[in-house]
């Protein structure tokens, strides 16, 4: 669906050059949700840019559809623009037209409808996202999370098969922002449409990407699914992110007692995710097992758990004994001392 092959930007200015994005390299995938992380000023909202040319890359190609999009002329990506939706993370309405006529707006420019189709597609736009009954009002007249909603219906008018989310919720409370989430999570399963969303959250990853890359100075510094990621971050900004959501996925070491044993980190998910799985390993091993973190919820829809664990220090052949057991519990297992 998306390709962005070495892809780098930079903008030159009176003082010199500043490197914005360097060798970018993604593919998004037909229908899934990818999210966009990293700290403000790490190239997020550039690259979201280049996605649909609103700024053309230094260097590399961006393909949408197998379509290269630096070689399209204007007309060519006027039409590609209007399979391209966005929604803006403060909005972007017109305070002078109704909801209606917001929604209204892309549909005219693009010129394909007559009137009452227009009509007609507002409508239906419109109750998909569940503001039916705000047509004729005002955005001064709405809260955040409706002007939101109306953001996202302008953004769907044209039946588009890409959506771009450019920090869609960072001016929504939690509550609202909850509410956008599950909405974007419907759009994308009942419509098969593919979402690219940028955020600073990892709250807003966890709850509808199915991957992520981490964004740092202009450089993807870690990407895989969202399950590989929060359970097995690599890199420091990862950590610090997820640190920053909450996640904490390290500094059990430093609750390890001093008698030199194994420190163990063991991940599982799905259906493993609502048993006993530490009471069962415990019993067939013949060990105790000290819990020093742990966590188990869920990431997206996929049920999760992960403990770090803390066992008496074994010999080679009983200690890989041990390992055989997680495996086949289908338990990730990592050491970590």
């Amino acid at each position: 669906m998306i390709r962005i092959q070495n892809v780098g930007k930079t903008y030159r200015a009176q003082d010199g050059e500043f490197h914005a994005l360097h060798d970018i390299d993604l593919t998004v995938a037909k229908g899934e949700v990818f999210g966009i992380i990293g700290h403000s000023g790490a190239g997020k909202s550039t690259l979201l840019r280049l996605i649909n040319l609103l700024e053309r890359p230094t260097v590399g190609h961006i393909f949408i559809e197998e379509q290269d999009l630096g070689r399209l002329d204007e007309e060519q990506l006027r039409r590609l623009r209007h399979r391209v939706g966005i929604i803006f993370q403060h909005f972007n309405l017109l305070n002078s037209r109704t909801v209606e006529e917001n929604v209204r707006f892309p549909l005219r420019v693009a010129g394909t409808m007559g009137r009452t189709e227009q009509k007609r597609r507002v409508a239906e736009v419109l109750e998909l996202v569940g503001i039916a009954d705000q047509a004729n009002k005002y955005p001064r007249h709405l809260s955040g999370g409706q002007r939101q909603r109306v953001g996202i219906a302008r953004a769907l008018a044209n039946r588009p098969h890409v959506l771009l989310c450019d920090e869609a919720t960072s001016a929504l409370d939690p509550q609202t922002t909850q509410s956008i989430l599950r909405l974007l999570l419907e759009i994308n399963q009942r419509l098969g449409l593919t979402i690219v969303l940028i955020t600073h959250s990892m709250d807003v990853i966890r709850a509808v990407a199915d991957r992520v890359a981490v964004l740092d100075q202009g450089r993807i510094v870690e990407s895989g699914t969202v399950l590989e990621v929060f359970l097995n971050p690599r890199h420091a900004v990862t950590r610090a992110l997820l640190a920053e959501s909450g996640f904490e996925s390290d500094g059990a070491l430093g609750m390890a007692g001093g008698r030199g044993g194994h420190v163990l980190r063991l991940t599982y998910q799905g259906a493993a995710a609502g048993l006993p799985l530490l009471t069962r390993l415990s019993r067939d091993s013949g060990l105790d097992f000290s819990i020093l973190q742990g966590s188990v919820g869920r990431l997206k829809d996929m049920p999760y758990g992960q403990l770090t664990v803390e066992l008496e220090r074994l010999e080679e052949e009983r200690f890989g004994r041990l390992l055989s057991m997680f495996a086949a519990h289908e338990v990730r297992c990592e050491v970590l001392r």
